[in-house]
C-alpha cells in the first residue's frame, strides 16, 4: 500500500505517511513553492500562545508545526497517529513529548488545554466531526482551537488553474523529491473532496465552537478557521 484511498482508513493513512516521513518537511516546502513558511507564521500568530499555556498540536508529523509555539514559552504537546513521523521527530527534537493518538479519540483528560491547533491534518482524520468534538472536549472553557487546512481559491480563474496543478504538476513534481510520490495523489485529491470554508465554519459550529470565523491565505488556497470554546 502506497497511498490512502478517500474513505481515510485510519490504519492506511498512518502507513501513508510513515512512508514519506523522513522527507516529508522538505517534499512539502517544495511542492508549496515555499510557502508553507508563511503558513506556519500565521498558525503561530492565530494560536497566539503565551508563557506556561498548553497548546495540543495535533497532526504534528515531525513537530515543525510545533516549534513556533515553544519559543514562545508555551508547554506544547506534539501528537500525531503516525509513529513514523512521532520516530522522526523524536529524533529532531528529543525533549519534546511527542504522543501517539487519534484525533477521534485523543488520550487526554477533559478541559486541558488552552489552544488546540492541527495544519493541514483535519483533511486526514476520517471522522472530521468527531476530531472537532474531540477538540472541543480537550480544551478549557475559554480556550480556542486554530485550524490550518486547504481550502478552495475564492477567485474563479485561480481556482481552475489551481486544480489543474494539484493533478496533474504536483504528483510529477512529488517523484523529484519524495520516496512515495503515490502518498501526494492522495493529497491533491483529498484537497479537491475538501469542504469549503463556509462548510467548515458551519461543522465546527456543530461541534459546540463559538465565535467561529475564519481568514484566507494565498487567495484561498490556505484558510484559517478559530473557534473558542465557551466559559462555564
Amino acid at each position: 500500500m502506497t497511498r490512502a484511498s478517500l474513505n481515510k482508513q485510519p490504519h492506511e493513512v498512518a502507513t501513508m505517511f510513515d512512508d514519506v516521513a523522513e522527507r516529508y518537511d522538505l517534499t512539502n516546502d517544495v511542492l508549496s513553492l515555499g510557502q508553507d513558511r508563511v503558513w506556519r507564521k500565521e498558525v503561530a500568530r492565530a494560536v497566539d500562545a503565551r508563557p506556561a499555556q498548553k497548546v495540543l498540536d495535533l497532526a504534528a508529523g515531525t513537530a515543525t508545526s510545533s516549534l513556533p509555539f515553544t519559543r514562545a514559552g508555551a508547554y506544547v504537546v506534539p501528537c500525531d497517529f503516525s509513529l513514523g513521523m512521532l520516530q522522526v521527530g523524536k529524533g529532531r527534537h528529543s525533549w519534546m513529548p511527542f504522543t501517539a493518538g487519534d484525533a477521534t479519540r485523543l488520550p487526554f483528560k477533559d478541559d486541558v488545554f488552552d489552544a488546540v491547533t492541527i495544519s493541514f491534518g483535519l483533511r486526514n482524520v476520517q471522522d472530521t466531526d468527531a476530531a472537532l468534538r474531540e477538540m472541543y472536549r480537550v480544551t478549557r472553557p475559554g480556550g480556542r482551537v486554530v485550524i490550518c487546512e486547504f481550502s478552495q481559491p475564492t477567485w474563479g480563474p485561480f481556482r481552475t488553474v489551481y486544480s489543474e496543478y494539484l493533478m496533474r504538476a504536483l504528483p510529477p513534481l512529488a517523484r523529484t523529491v519524495c520516496s512515495n510520490p503515490d502518498a501526494y495523489v492522495y493529497l491533491a485529491e483529498s484537497i479537491r473532496a475538501w469542504p469549503d470554508q463556509p462548510a467548515l465554519a458551519e461543522r465546527l459550529q456543530a461541534a459546540g465552537w463559538s465565535k467561529v470565523a475564519w481568514r484566507n491565505l494565498t487567495g484561498g488556497v490556505v484558510a484559517l478557521h478559530r473557534g473558542f470554546k465557551a466559559e462555564s
